[in-house]
């Protein structure tokens, strides 16, 4: 399997394009047991769709808190930047995603990563409790 959510017109196999959409709905819906399942049977944690955004990105975007923490716990990269140069850190700051902010923060995700950066966001957003977090280097 790639690293990238592949279309049916792109020439790849239908089933594989079927089991991708299905990992990333996982994520954006926040089934942390069915993706975990997924995961612990080989699909890989830092798995991106045709837009960069992995995984750990879509269930934070989505406020998935309990998703976010499983996919750190299995190794997600925290600070994988999409192609748009988004950080998940800074997709839950814009979303007010208090609890997956934390987590993001408690696994070593980079306020300064990304375009915006979660600092950015933060400060541009008026969100000082998490300009607060970041300095204090770890989560409440």
């Amino acid at each position: 399997m790639s690293n990238t959510e592949p279309s049916a017109e792109s020439g790849h196999d239908p089933d594989v394009v079927a089991l991708a959409t299905k990992v990333f709905d996982f994520a954006r819906h926040g089934d942390t047991e069915s993706l975990t399942a997924y995961i612990d049977a080989g699909v890989p944690v830092n798995l991106t769709n045709d837009k960069g955004d992995s995984l750990v990105m879509l269930a934070a975007y989505h406020g998935h808190a309990g998703t976010v923490a499983r996919l750190c716990e299995r190794g997600a990269d925290v600070d994988r930047l999409n192609d748009r140069g988004q950080s998940p850190l800074a997709g839950a700051v814009f979303k007010g995603e208090d609890e997956v902010v934390r987590i993001l923060v408690d696994h070593g995700a980079d306020p300064g990563a990304g375009q915006p950066s979660a600092a950015e966001a933060a400060r541009m957003f008026a969100k000082t409790h998490y300009l607060e977090l970041f300095s204090s280097g770890e989560a409440r």
